[in-house]
């Protein structure tokens, strides 16, 4: 295997960002096909013909807000919660198992961004030397380091096999702890978006002050680690 992707690994890329890029046409291209009367409904009618596409796309990114989305629509009865969840947690996996062998196989890639991510690569390593597999079941909550972690893990000679089941139940685990509460306070969850999009000149204040400090801390966090790592 390790052959196969040294010989075709720049075609592999292409093939795979032609395929993300195909993929975002096809949704902004259904968006606007879908019925409604105007954007927002026409998004939740896309979200409630293709959300488990999406779910699963969004996953490999890993992002909440699209596991959030699939629990208030489960909540509302448009996706089945366990499905979404398996949809979900199948997604982070894909995700960062193309991350680890990105490590794995393209050595010169990684080399490339360690010259932007030196110390997230470096916090990376130090982190796996101190806590071990730990570190891959919790990293998904690791702001900045999210992307880093199975990249640095995939430079090292460690178990291909261990890691695949480790990130296994660690994806499925993140997807439940995501989407049931978002199932549970579904209600709680559409008044606050409704209370959002009639106040928007303060919600979006203070959404710019809540990311803002979420940064700072975690910004900070990672610096200490660094120095204590030192």
């Amino acid at each position: 295997m390790r052959k196969f992707f040294d010989r075709n690994k720049d075609w592999l890329i292409q093939l795979l960002l032609v395929g993300v890029f195909a993929f975002v046409g096809f949704i902004v291209y259904q968006l606007f096909q879908a019925p409604g009367a105007n954007l927002e409904e026409k998004l939740v009618n896309l979200l409630k013909e293709y959300g488990y596409v999406i779910l699963f796309v969004w996953s490999i990114m890993e992002g909440e807000t699209g596991l959030v989305m699939a629990g208030v629509l489960s909540h509302t009865g448009d996706m089945n919660l366990w499905l979404a969840i398996l949809v979900a947690g199948l997604g982070g996996f894909v995700g960062d198992q193309i991350y680890f062998y990105i490590g794995r196989f393209n050595k010169h890639y990684i080399h490339e961004l360690m010259k932007k991510q030196r110390r997230k690569f470096a916090l990376a390593h130090l982190l796996l030397k101190k806590y071990g597999w730990p570190v891959i079941f919790v990293q998904r909550y690791l702001y900045g380091l999210r992307t880093i972690i199975p990249m640095a893990i995939g430079l090292t000679r460690y178990s291909a096999k261990k890691f695949a089941i480790i990130n296994f139940v660690s994806a499925m685990v993140w997807a439940a702890m995501t989407i049931i509460p978002a199932y549970i306070f579904g209600e709680e969850i559409l008044r606050i978006v409704h209370w959002a999009k009639e106040h928007w000149y303060f919600a979006l204040p203070m959404a710019a002050v809540i990311a803002g400090s979420i940064y700072y801390y975690f910004h900070k966090v990672t610096e200490k680690k660094l120095k204590e790592g030192k």
